[in-house]
């Protein structure tokens, strides 16, 4: 069954907690220094909770102490989660530059839809959620940290 109108394969509970389980760094895309953003708290949290945490942005040099990189590609470790905090349009690229580095998954936030982004992740072997806020399921999956 569909929820929100996406394809169930996107919001695999079993995929998601070995995601959050298994995760050690995760670079955020469309991460904003505002503190009043969703991007801003998500990291936070995951920072909080023990994550690396990779701020993507090229409007950024740095956040919160942390060096930022203008695309996936400057990112100079290995990437198991790309959460994706852009505008579904601009998705394609960010599934496209996942692929090209490696990452293990592609993680689009709350209400970032993309269908064929996604599917272009996971035919080349990327695990993929969508539709689904990894702070969220981070606490439901290991506990508030």
């Amino acid at each position: 069954m569909q929820r929100n109108g996406i394809d169930p394969v996107w919001q695999d509970l079993g995929v998601i907690e070995r995601l959050v389980r298994e995760s050690r760094t995760v670079a955020v895309v469309g991460l904003s220094a505002r503190p009043d953003r969703p991007s801003h708290g998500v990291a936070r949290y995951l920072v909080d909770s023990g994550l690396t945490v990779f701020p993507v942005n090229p409007a950024l040099r740095t956040w919160e102490g942390l060096p930022a990189y203008a695309s996936l590609s400057e990112v100079p470790e290995h990437i198991d989660i790309v959460d994706v905090f852009r505008q579904p349009e601009f998705v394609d690229e960010v599934a496209r530059d996942a692929v090209a580095v490696g990452a293990g998954a592609l993680w689009l936030q709350l209400g970032v839809v993309n269908e064929p982004a996604a599917r272009l992740a996971a035919d080349a072997g990327l695990d993929v959620v969508v539709d689904r806020c990894l702070a969220v399921e981070h606490r439901e999956v290991v506990g508030w940290s």
